[in-house]
């Protein structure tokens, strides 16, 4: 399991990446609890997770630049065409995965409703869980390869367009 420390980016499962702002500990029926403190990128929320807790409940390390070419190689993949043909089952079944908070997961998500969309309309569930995704992904590459987001976020539309010719 991953210590964080104050200033730390961390990944909390499908919410996404945020800054360790704090590390403190509150008495709560009686017991002390040590809490990490995040601060959400996308949206400014705090969020406390036990630090006992956190690999348990989601909270990872933002991944290392070398893992990178990993994602984009997930992203190059055909991938599976959906085995439930009804898009609440896609819909849940997607839902399970980005609550992994794995990197990997989210960018099967992405492609996999990427290429459906090609495909056929998506429902307004799976529209929101591409950008969903996509967000999620972006700000994580962003960070992993210390470049901005809109050139990621260039990157997996190039790379879209590409395989979908």
């Amino acid at each position: 399991m991953a210590e964080f420390t104050v200033g730390d980016m961390a990944v909390y499962q499908d919410n996404g990446v945020g800054e360790i702002t704090d590390i403190n500990t509150m008495e709560i029926s009686g017991a002390q609890i040590k809490f990490y403190v995040l601060r959400m990128l996308e949206n400014g929320a705090t969020i406390r997770i036990p630090t006992s807790r956190a690999a348990s409940i989601g909270l990872r390390e933002v991944i290392p630049a070398e893992t990178v070419p990993e994602v984009y190689a997930i992203l190059r993949e055909k991938g599976k065409k959906p085995e439930d043909k009804t898009w609440n089952r896609r819909y849940r079944a997607y839902k399970d995965k980005l609550k992994t908070g794995s990197v990997y997961e989210i960018a099967r998500v992405l492609r996999d409703l990427y290429r459906l969309q090609g495909e056929k309309e998506l429902s307004y569930g799976e529209r929101q869980m591409l950008g969903q995704a996509r967000n999620l992904l972006v700000k994580e590459l962003s960070i992993a390869t210390s470049r901005d987001e809109s050139e990621i976020s260039q990157e997996l539309e190039d790379l879209f367009s590409l395989v979908e010719a």
